[in-house]
Protein backbone atom coordinates (compact mmCIF):
# COMPACT_ATOMS: atom_id res chain seq x y z
CA UNK A 1 0.00 0.00 0.00
CA UNK A 2 1.58 3.46 -1.05
CA UNK A 3 1.30 6.20 1.46
CA UNK A 4 1.31 9.39 -1.04
CA UNK A 5 -1.38 11.83 -0.66
CA UNK A 6 -2.98 13.27 2.10
CA UNK A 7 -1.89 12.38 5.61
CA UNK A 8 -4.88 10.27 7.88
CA UNK A 9 -7.04 11.82 10.66
CA UNK A 10 -8.74 9.81 12.99
CA UNK A 11 -11.32 10.69 15.06
CA UNK A 12 -12.68 8.93 18.36
CA UNK A 13 -15.93 10.44 19.37
CA UNK A 14 -17.44 9.85 23.02
CA UNK A 15 -20.46 10.86 24.59
CA UNK A 16 -22.39 10.59 27.49
CA UNK A 17 -25.49 7.90 29.47
CA UNK A 18 -27.99 9.75 30.97
CA UNK A 19 -28.08 11.95 34.55
CA UNK A 20 -29.62 14.01 36.99
CA UNK A 21 -32.11 15.50 35.46
CA UNK A 22 -31.22 14.13 31.83
CA UNK A 23 -33.16 11.25 31.30
CA UNK A 24 -32.20 11.03 27.86
CA UNK A 25 -29.07 12.53 26.80
CA UNK A 26 -28.88 13.57 23.14
CA UNK A 27 -24.99 12.28 23.02
CA UNK A 28 -25.55 8.95 24.12
CA UNK A 29 -27.64 8.65 20.72
CA UNK A 30 -25.84 10.94 18.45
CA UNK A 31 -22.68 8.69 18.98
CA UNK A 32 -24.44 5.67 19.15
CA UNK A 33 -26.13 6.48 15.21
CA UNK A 34 -22.27 8.04 14.09
CA UNK A 35 -20.70 4.87 12.47
CA UNK A 36 -23.79 4.10 10.39
CA UNK A 37 -24.94 7.86 9.51
CA UNK A 38 -21.41 8.43 8.26
CA UNK A 39 -21.19 5.18 6.63
CA UNK A 40 -24.71 6.62 4.49
CA UNK A 41 -23.04 9.80 3.98
CA UNK A 42 -19.80 9.22 3.31
CA UNK A 43 -16.48 10.40 4.88
CA UNK A 44 -13.80 13.06 2.71
CA UNK A 45 -11.04 11.07 1.61
CA UNK A 46 -8.30 10.85 4.75
CA UNK A 47 -10.93 11.01 7.30
CA UNK A 48 -11.35 8.11 9.43
CA UNK A 49 -14.10 7.66 12.26
CA UNK A 50 -12.73 5.51 15.32
CA UNK A 51 -14.05 4.31 17.99
CA UNK A 52 -17.52 5.53 19.92
CA UNK A 53 -17.52 5.39 23.42
CA UNK A 54 -20.05 6.34 26.02
CA UNK A 55 -19.02 6.96 29.05
CA UNK A 56 -21.07 6.73 32.43
CA UNK A 57 -21.34 10.41 33.58
CA UNK A 58 -19.80 10.09 36.50
CA UNK A 59 -16.18 12.01 37.61
CA UNK A 60 -13.88 9.50 39.31
CA UNK A 61 -15.81 6.42 39.25
CA UNK A 62 -15.85 6.48 35.57
CA UNK A 63 -11.71 7.58 35.26
CA UNK A 64 -10.86 3.69 34.42
CA UNK A 65 -13.41 3.32 31.74
CA UNK A 66 -12.03 7.14 29.91
CA UNK A 67 -8.47 5.82 30.44
CA UNK A 68 -8.87 2.69 28.62
CA UNK A 69 -11.06 4.64 26.18
CA UNK A 70 -7.81 7.12 25.10
CA UNK A 71 -4.90 4.80 25.19
CA UNK A 72 -6.91 2.39 23.23
CA UNK A 73 -6.26 4.96 19.86
CA UNK A 74 -3.21 5.62 20.41
CA UNK A 75 -0.88 3.82 17.27
CA UNK A 76 1.31 0.99 18.60
CA UNK A 77 5.23 1.18 19.70
CA UNK A 78 5.99 -0.51 16.31
CA UNK A 79 3.58 1.28 14.22
CA UNK A 80 4.42 3.74 11.33
CA UNK A 81 1.34 3.80 10.10
CA UNK A 82 -0.44 6.49 12.04
CA UNK A 83 0.61 9.28 13.22
CA UNK A 84 -0.20 10.06 17.04
CA UNK A 85 -0.15 13.78 15.89
CA UNK A 86 -3.08 13.11 13.38
CA UNK A 87 -5.18 11.13 16.06
CA UNK A 88 -8.70 13.85 17.76
CA UNK A 89 -10.40 13.01 20.53
CA UNK A 90 -14.09 14.49 20.11
CA UNK A 91 -15.78 14.36 23.34
CA UNK A 92 -19.77 15.13 23.15
CA UNK A 93 -21.91 16.86 26.41
CA UNK A 94 -25.23 18.30 26.80
CA UNK A 95 -25.87 21.31 28.30
CA UNK A 96 -29.48 21.10 28.94
CA UNK A 97 -30.37 24.89 29.06
CA UNK A 98 -28.24 26.01 25.77
CA UNK A 99 -30.26 26.82 22.64
CA UNK A 100 -26.63 26.58 20.03
CA UNK A 101 -23.69 24.25 19.76
CA UNK A 102 -20.95 25.37 22.11
CA UNK A 103 -17.17 24.70 21.05
CA UNK A 104 -15.40 24.33 24.36
CA UNK A 105 -12.34 25.94 24.03
CA UNK A 106 -10.30 24.98 27.90
CA UNK A 107 -11.22 23.16 31.08
CA UNK A 108 -9.90 24.19 34.77
CA UNK A 109 -9.14 22.15 37.28
CA UNK A 110 -11.93 22.05 39.59
CA UNK A 111 -14.67 19.65 40.20
CA UNK A 112 -17.09 21.47 41.81
CA UNK A 113 -20.78 19.12 41.23
CA UNK A 114 -24.04 20.78 41.06
CA UNK A 115 -25.67 17.34 41.91
CA UNK A 116 -24.18 13.98 42.78
CA UNK A 117 -22.85 12.02 39.68
CA UNK A 118 -24.27 8.97 38.84
CA UNK A 119 -21.64 7.41 40.99
CA UNK A 120 -22.97 9.83 43.81
CA UNK A 121 -20.01 11.97 44.16
CA UNK A 122 -19.87 15.63 44.29
CA UNK A 123 -16.98 17.20 45.35
CA UNK A 124 -16.89 21.20 45.58
CA UNK A 125 -13.67 23.36 44.95
CA UNK A 126 -11.64 20.25 44.65
CA UNK A 127 -8.30 19.96 42.32
CA UNK A 128 -9.13 17.55 39.29
CA UNK A 129 -5.54 16.88 39.12
CA UNK A 130 -3.78 17.93 42.23
CA UNK A 131 -0.19 17.37 40.72
CA UNK A 132 -1.35 20.53 38.30
CA UNK A 133 -1.57 22.80 41.35
CA UNK A 134 -4.95 24.66 42.27
CA UNK A 135 -8.70 24.78 40.93
CA UNK A 136 -7.49 28.19 38.77
CA UNK A 137 -5.17 25.94 36.53
CA UNK A 138 -7.11 25.95 32.60
CA UNK A 139 -5.74 23.62 29.92
CA UNK A 140 -6.99 24.38 26.63
CA UNK A 141 -7.22 22.46 23.40
CA UNK A 142 -4.48 22.96 20.71
CA UNK A 143 -7.54 22.60 17.80
CA UNK A 144 -8.33 26.33 16.26
CA UNK A 145 -11.27 26.40 17.99
CA UNK A 146 -12.31 30.09 16.41
CA UNK A 147 -12.18 28.73 12.88
CA UNK A 148 -14.22 25.15 13.74
CA UNK A 149 -16.64 27.96 15.28
CA UNK A 150 -16.78 30.08 11.57
CA UNK A 151 -16.63 26.76 9.40
CA UNK A 152 -19.35 25.10 11.19
CA UNK A 153 -21.61 28.61 11.27
CA UNK A 154 -20.89 29.08 7.35
CA UNK A 155 -22.59 25.85 7.21
CA UNK A 156 -26.11 27.11 8.65
CA UNK A 157 -25.70 25.85 12.00
CA UNK A 158 -25.79 27.80 15.46
CA UNK A 159 -22.44 27.68 17.01
CA UNK A 160 -20.25 29.56 19.47
CA UNK A 161 -16.95 29.62 21.06
CA UNK A 162 -17.07 28.71 24.73
CA UNK A 163 -14.19 29.08 27.57
CA UNK A 164 -16.62 27.28 30.19
CA UNK A 165 -17.31 23.75 30.12
CA UNK A 166 -18.76 23.81 33.97
CA UNK A 167 -17.47 22.18 36.65
CA UNK A 168 -19.64 19.33 36.31
CA UNK A 169 -18.81 15.73 34.74
CA UNK A 170 -17.73 17.40 31.25
CA UNK A 171 -15.29 19.62 32.34
CA UNK A 172 -14.20 16.67 34.34
CA UNK A 173 -13.39 14.82 31.33
CA UNK A 174 -12.13 16.90 29.14
CA UNK A 175 -9.69 18.18 31.23
CA UNK A 176 -8.39 14.65 31.67
CA UNK A 177 -8.28 14.63 28.07
CA UNK A 178 -6.83 17.41 27.55
CA UNK A 179 -3.89 16.44 30.21
CA UNK A 180 -3.83 13.19 28.14
CA UNK A 181 -3.93 14.95 24.38
CA UNK A 182 -0.56 17.06 25.17
CA UNK A 183 1.35 13.88 27.56
CA UNK A 184 0.11 11.51 24.18
CA UNK A 185 0.94 14.00 20.94
CA UNK A 186 -2.79 13.96 20.42
CA UNK A 187 -5.56 16.52 20.38
CA UNK A 188 -8.74 16.91 22.45
CA UNK A 189 -11.68 18.58 21.80
CA UNK A 190 -15.19 19.07 23.56
CA UNK A 191 -18.36 20.49 22.30
CA UNK A 192 -21.81 21.10 24.36
CA UNK A 193 -25.02 20.18 22.14
CA UNK A 194 -28.44 21.15 23.07
CA UNK A 195 -31.13 18.44 23.87
CA UNK A 196 -33.25 17.24 21.33
CA UNK A 197 -36.18 19.39 22.01
CA UNK A 198 -34.12 22.41 21.59
CA UNK A 199 -32.16 21.40 18.11
CA UNK A 200 -34.07 18.38 16.40
CA UNK A 201 -31.91 14.80 16.26
CA UNK A 202 -31.52 14.91 12.58
CA UNK A 203 -30.01 18.36 12.49
CA UNK A 204 -27.67 17.27 15.57
CA UNK A 205 -26.56 14.45 13.40
CA UNK A 206 -25.76 16.49 10.67
CA UNK A 207 -24.22 18.56 12.95
CA UNK A 208 -21.70 16.11 14.25
CA UNK A 209 -20.82 14.48 10.93
CA UNK A 210 -20.15 17.93 9.26
CA UNK A 211 -18.27 18.87 12.76
CA UNK A 212 -15.70 15.97 11.90
CA UNK A 213 -15.43 16.77 8.49
CA UNK A 214 -14.38 20.38 9.62
CA UNK A 215 -12.02 18.74 12.05
CA UNK A 216 -10.47 16.62 9.48
CA UNK A 217 -10.10 19.73 7.59
CA UNK A 218 -8.39 22.42 10.07
CA UNK A 219 -6.38 19.53 11.70
CA UNK A 220 -2.22 20.57 11.03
Amino acid sequence: MGSEGPAAVTIHVTGFKKFHGVSENPTETIVSNLKEYTEKKGLPEGLTLGSCSILETAGQGALTQLYQTLRSALPGKDSESSCSGRIIWLHFGVNSGACRFAIERQAANEATFRCPDEMGWKPQKVSIIPADGGISRVRETSLPVEEITKALTKKGFEVMTSDDAGRFVCNYVYYHSLRFAEQSGVKSLFVHVPLFLTIDEETQMKFAASLLEVLASLCP
